[in-house]
């Protein structure tokens, strides 16, 4: 029997003209409903300037679609809770944001006012990613295309990497952020800031296949004064298994002069309000192959991929070559024996220094001597052949003509698993 569901809850906020020609804004929530209608609504409003309201509204009123329309100057949370005696079903929003006024009417002999709600964006309909119960996580799914695949019919490494920047900027959309940049606060844009990669550590256990629908839980927390961190759990839909895992560093780079900078109190206070509150980690294991440090490779490296060239296509909304790109330079200069014979498990990269669409590559590797055994992982998926040596190798992308260091890395490696 299917129960009742909440499937969709759309909010919107309204600066409107009533009788008394006092402008104030609006909170409009919409909330559709799947399968039996029976039981009460609760909606529970959190707003700075207002101590906490909660309306219960009874299913002969709440019906399939219904609205709640609050005088709330700002509405800093909504939280909506369904019951009935077998079912309980909860959804949380932050921040409410104020799109354009598209009608207003008043209704003087009802002391009402009715509003033409702005649809949400084709764009919101199509994304299939929400925040978290508590609002301080975000989660999409995601299908495989065909595009996204290699010769093996699952997903390249690029392709997870992809997914994970995808699902960390719609997050960072989901809780206002700007679109002009990779999660950019008010702040970071009047002082033409911008958030750069400085570390990322994948672990795939099993790559989704072509069709294969996957789901990416995010979040971010602060890390130290000069950055934050971003970390994300990647499942197979299907049945919920754990497929991977990732974390990442970031740091605020200025625009303009392409220097480094702290991140200050204000920049931190807008977006902390949209992390967990204790530290959370995706890798909660100590010693953990992601804190492990990357010597730099010296040469002579053993083996080497000379010249590589960005293309325009490599440039990102930053206007350097993107930090996904990086992964495939590293990949080009593993011999290719590893290549027919292993997957990608694990792969460390630490970014020293921006590459520009003028520069050219080179990709060094070389097998690394010390080899470690990955132990098991908490609850999560276990690796393939665990217990078994890994194929382990050190990474350096440089600049060919003055040798700067642009990138060190770690992979390891697995063997395939055998075709039955």
């Amino acid at each position: 029997m299917v129960k009742s569901n909440i499937c969709l809850v759309t909010i919107d906020s309204f600066t409107i003209h009533k009788q008394t020609n006092h402008l104030f804004t609006v909170c409009i929530i919409s909330v559709i409903f799947s399968g039996d209608r029976g039981g009460d609504i609760s909606i529970t409003m959190l707003s700075r300037a207002v101590p906490t309201a909660t309306v219960t509204v009874h299913n002969d009123v709440f019906t399939e679609t219904s609205r709640v329309v609050t005088n709330f100057r700002s509405v800093d949370s909504v939280s909506i809770r369904r019951r009935n005696s077998a079912f309980s079903s909860f959804l949380s929003v932050r921040r409410v944001v104020a799109p354009p006024v598209m009608a207003v009417k008043t209704d003087e002999q009802a002391n009402s006012v009715l509003v033409d709600v702005k649809e949400k964006s084709l764009a919101d309909r199509l994304r299939m990613g929400s925040l978290t119960e508590d609002g301080l996580s975000y989660k999409e799914r995601f299908i495989i295309r065909c595009y996204e695949v290699g010769i093996n019919k699952t997903a390249t490494v690029e392709t997870i990497a992809n997914l994970l920047q995808e699902v960390g900027g719609n997050h960072a959309q989901s809780v206002g952020f700007s679109t002009d940049g990779f999660a950019t606060t008010t702040t970071m844009r009047k002082l033409h800031l911008i958030w750069v990669t400085s570390r990322m550590h994948i672990e795939i256990y099993r790559y989704p296949a072509w069709s294969d629908v996957v789901e990416i839980e995010t979040w971010c927390q602060s890390e130290g004064r000069i950055g934050t961190r971003r970390d994300w759990i990647i499942k197979d839909h299907a049945n919920g298994e754990v497929i991977g895992r990732a974390t990442s560093k970031w740091v605020m780079m200025n625009s303009d002069t392409r220097r480094l900078q702290k991140v200050n109190d204000d920049i931190r206070d807008e977006y902390l309000i949209f992390c967990p509150k204790t530290l959370r980690l995706a890798f909660p294991e100590e010693n953990n192959s992601s804190l492990k440090k990357i010597s730099k490779l010296e040469d002579p490296a053993e083996y080497s991929r000379l010249g590589l060239v960005p293309r325009r296509a490599d440039l990102d909304m930053n206007k350097h070559v993107n930090n996904v790109t990086y992964i495939g330079w590293v990949l080009e200069s593993i011999p290719q024996e590893v290549i027919d014979t292993h997957e990608l498990q694990t792969i460390t990269l630490d970014y020293r220094r921006e590459c520009q669409h003028d520069d050219v590559v080179d990709s060094l590797t070389s097998p690394e001597s010390s080899v470690s055994k990955l132990e098991g992982i908490n609850g999560y998926a276990n690796p393939q052949n665990e217990g078994e040596n890994l194929s382990q190798f050190l990474h350096l992308l440089r600049s060919s003509g003055e040798g700067l260091e642009l990138n060190r890395a770690r992979t390891e490696w697995r063997k395939k698993p055998t075709k039955t």
